[in-house]
C-alpha cells in the first residue's frame, strides 16, 4: 500500500527540520509518524505496537534533544521505528528487516543517531550511564544522555544493577520509563505493580507536583541547608503516598507520571528536565499500540506481525493456504509439557517473560498454579528453576537461545555443578531471520558442549522434540538441554505416543557407500532431498542423524569413520566449537584418518533476512551442501 501525502513528515530528513517547526505542529507529525509506521508495516511485517505507543514520546525527544550529539539510548529496540524514520532513513523504512536492509533494531553502523546497539532489553541505563562518566570525564557539560527503558525492560535486573550503580555515580542523564505495563505480554511482578501504585496514587501525585515545584524554587538554597529540606520534602511525600518512592530512595530524581501522548506537555517537561543536573527519571504512562485500534485491544497479538494486514479492519492477510501444515515446535512444545505435566506432578514450566512467544501459555492457562513467568530475567529464570528442581521437582525452563547466554554462569554453577534436573528449552536456536544478529540462536552449542554433565539435544522434527521431553523429566537424567528452531517443522500428524529416546544414541536415516552426512537437528530434514537427487548422480550418501551434542554416539562415529574416508557435517550454529567440531575432536582422539568437512554458521556475525537467504549467504542452502558432497565424492 502507498503512503497517504504528507503535509509534513515527507519534509523531515533529521532531527534539524523537526527542530524548525512550532511546537504547536508537532500533533500532526505525531498523526502522520504514526500512520506511516502502520501503512508501511502492512506491507512488510515487523514489531508493531512498541513503535506505535512511542510515537509522541520519540517526537518529543528529537525535538527537545541536539541528537547525535545528545546520545539517546532505545530499550528495547523494537521501540525505536520512529526513531529511525525521524533521523534519515524515512525512504529506507520500506526495507526494515530485510536483506541488505535496515535493521529492525538500533544499530551503531547504520546511523549516528543510534547511539548503542539494542536488541536484546534491560541494557540501555547502562549503557547510557557509562556515556554519561565519559561526557564527564571529558567535560562534556552540554552533552545530555538519555535512555529509554520500556516494554518490561525494567523486571530485567541488569537494570536494577544500573540504577543502583547510576545512584552513587551521580551522573549528568535521564531515564525515560516507558510504563506501557507490557512486554511481549502483560508484565508481571513486584515492580509492576508498583509502577500502577505510582500512577493511580491520586494522593501522592498532587502532593508531588507541589513539593517539586517547592523543591525547584529552593535550588538557589545551597550547602547542607538544601539538602535537608530535599530530604525533609521527601519524607513527607513517602508519608503522603504511603510507600518509599523506590527511585528517589536511590537518590535519583524522580518525575512523573505524566501522560506519554500528549506531545506538547512532554516537550515541555523534557525542556524543563534538560535543565536539571543530575540522575533523574521521567515516569510515562502510554498505551502499546496507540493509534491502531486492534493493537490496543490485543496487544499480545499485536507486539509483531508476521503476516500483512488491512489498515483499516487489522485482518490478517496470510498467505493462501496448500492444505494443513505442521505445528511450529514452540507449540508443540507448549501442547507437550501439558501432556506430561498431567501425568507427571513433579513438572514445571518456567520462562521469562515469553509465554505466548513460546508457547507457555497454554500451560499458564490450563495449570496456573505450576507455570511461572518471571520477567525479563533469564539469570533468576535458571537458578529458580534449579531451587525447585533440588526440591524435587522438574522444571523445564524455556528460554531463547539468544536469551540464554545472559545465564550461562548460573547453566554452569546452578545446573550442571549441581547435576539437577533442570529441562532447559530452547527456543530460537540457529537462524531465526528478520530479527538478526542479536537474535539468532548461534552459539548454543558451542557454548554449552564443553559444560560437565550436560545433556544437549536437538530433535529433527517435532515427534523427536516430544520424545525428547518425554526422556528429559524421565527419573534421573539430570541437566539436559533441547535446542529446536524457530517455526514449523515437516510432521502434520504429530501428536503420537511418546517414547523414550536412549541418551546419546544418534539413528541412520539413509544408507549410503560413498559419502556420510552427519547431520543435528531439524537441518537434517531440510537436506534430506539432497540424498535423491545425488544418488541419481550416481553418489551414493549415508545420511545420519545425531541427535545428541552431547554425549556423542561414539559407538555410531567409530561406525562411520572406519567406513567412510569422507564426511560432511551440517549444523545451524557456529562451526567453532559446534558439532562439526565435536567430530573432528573424536576423529583426531581415535585415530581417523577421514577426509572431514564442516558446513555451519561462519565465524562472524549474520545480519537480517530471510533464513533461506541468510543459509545461502553462508553456504548452507542445499545447492552448496550439494556441491560439498561432490567435492568430496570426487576426492580419492
Amino acid at each position: 500500500m502507498s503512503q497517504p501525502a504528507s503535509n509534513i513528515l515527507d519534509h523531515i530528513n533529521s532531527p534539524d527540520d523537526l527542530k524548525k517547526l512550532d511546537v504547536k505542529q508537532l500533533p500532526q507529525v505525531c498523526d502522520e509518524l504514526r500512520r506511516f509506521i502502520i501503512n508501511a508495516l502492512s506491507c512488510n511485517p515487523g514489531h508493531f505496537g512498541a513503535s506505535l505507543g512511542v510515537v509522541e514520546l520519540t517526537v518529543a525527544l528529537h525535538y527537545v534533544f541536539n541528537t547525535p550529539y545528545d546520545k539517546l539510548i532505545w530499550d528495547v529496540g523494537h521501540q525505536a521505528y520512529g526513531h529511525k524514520i525521524l533521523t534519515g532513513r524515512r525512504d529506507a523504512f520500506v526495507t526494515n528487516r530485510k536483506y541488505h536492509g535496515i535493521s529492525g533494531f538500533p544499530n551503531i553502523f547504520e546511523s549516528p543517531y543510534d547511539a548503542f546497539g539494542v536488541g536484546h532489553s534491560s541494557t540501555s541505563v547502562s549503557a547510557a550511564l557509562g556515556m554519561a562518566i565519559a561526557s564527564q570525564l571529558r567535560g562534556e557539560t552540554d552533552r545530555s544522555v538519555v535512555a529509554v527503558i520500556g516494554d518490561g525492560s525494567l523486571t530485567g535486573g541488569m537494570a536494577f544493577e544500573a540504577l543502583n550503580n547510576m545512584a552513587s555515580s551521580n551522573p549528568d542523564m535521564l531515564v525515560v520509563l516507558n510504563d506501557n505495563n507490557m512486554a511481549i505480554d502483560k508484565v508481571t511482578g513486584g515492580m509492576s505493580q508498583y509502577l500502577v501504585d505510582i500512577a493511580t496514587s491520586k494522593a501522592y501525585n498532587k502532593f508531588r507536583s507541589k513539593a517539586t515545584s517547592a523543591i525547584d524554587r529552593w535550588n538557589g538554597i545551597g550547602g547542607s541547608a538544601h539538602k535537608f529540606i530535599t530530604k525533609f520534602n521527601n519524607s513527607i511525600k513517602n508519608f503522603v503516598s504511603r510507600q518509599s518512592n523506590i527511585f528517589e530512595g536511590l537518590n535519583i530524581r524522580y518525575f512523573g507520571p505524566v501522560d506519554g501522548h500528549d506531545v506538547i506537555y512532554l516537550a515541555s517537561v523534557l525542556r524543563d528536565l534538560k535543565r536539571i543536573r543530575g540522575p533523574k527519571i521521567l515516569h510515562v504512562i502510554t498505551v502499546k499500540g496507540k493509534g491502531f485500534t486492534p493493537a490496543e485491544e490485543n496487544q499480545t497479538a499485536w507486539h509483531a506481525v508476521g503476516e500483512r494486514f488491512d489498515v483499516v479492519t487489522g485482518k490478517r492477510l496470510a498467505k493462501a493456504s496448500t492444505g494443513p501444515r505442521p505445528p511450529k515446535f514452540q507449540d508443540v512444545f507448549g501442547h507437550t509439557i501439558v501432556e506430561l505435566a498431567e501425568r507427571n506432578p513433579r513438572i514445571l514450566g518456567i520462562t521469562p517473560a515469553m509465554p505466548t512467544g513460546c508457547s507457555l501459555n497454554i500451560m499458564m492457562e490450563k495449570m496456573p498454579d505450576r507455570a511461572f513467568d518471571v520477567g525479563i530475567a533469564e539469570q533468576h529464570a535458571v537458578t529458580f528453576a534449579a531451587g525447585l528442581a533440588v526440591s524435587g521437582f522438574v522444571p523445564f525452563c524455556n528460554i531463547y537461545s539468544t536469551f540464554a547466554q545472559r545465564a550461562y554462569d548460573q547453566i554452569i554453577h546452578d545446573v550442571a555443578l549441581q547435576r539437577l534436573n533442570v529441562v532447559i528449552c530452547l527456543d530460537r536456536a540457529g537462524l531465526v531471520g528478520a530479527d538478526g544478529a542479536t537474535h539468532h540462536g548461534a552459539f548454543d552449542i558451542a557454548a554449552l558442549r564443553p559444560i560437565p554433565n550436560l545433556t544437549i539435544a536437538s530433535p529433527a522434527d517435532e515427534v523427536e522434540l516430544r520424545n525428547l521431553m518425554y526422556t528429559a523429566q524421565l527419573p534421573d537424567r539430570g541437566p539436559f538441554v533441547i535446542r529446536y528452531p524457530r517455526g514449523s517443522g515437516t510432521i502434520v500428524d504429530w501428536r503420537r505416543p511418546m517414547t523414550e529416546i536412549a541418551v546419546g544414541r544418534g539413528r541412520c536415516l539413509r544408507p549410503g557407500t560413498d559419502v556420510a552426512l552427519l547431520t543435528l537437528g531439524p537441518i537434517g530434514m531440510r537436506v534430506a532431498p539432497l540424498a535423491d537427487t545425488l544418488a541419481a548422480e550416481g553418489i551414493s550418501v549415508a545420511h545420519y542423524d545425531m541427535r545428541f551434542a552431547k554425549p556423542l554416539d561414539e559407538e555410531m562415529l567409530h561406525d562411520v569413520l572406519r567406513r567412510f574416508g569422507r564426511v560432511l557435517t551440517v549444523e545451524d550454529g557456529v562451526l567453532t566449537g559446534g558439532i562439526g567440531t565435536a567430530v573432528l575432536e573424536f576423529a583426531s582422539l581415535h585415530g581417523y584418518s577421514a577426509r572431514i568437512r564442516r558446513i555451519g554458521l561462519p565465524d562472524r556475525f549474520v545480519e537480517h533476512g530471510s533464513v533461506d537467504e541468510l543459509y545461502a549467504e553462508c553456504g548452507m542452502d542445499n545447492a552448496s551442501i550439494a556441491q560439498a558432497i561432490r567435492q568430496l565424492a570426487a576426492e580419492r
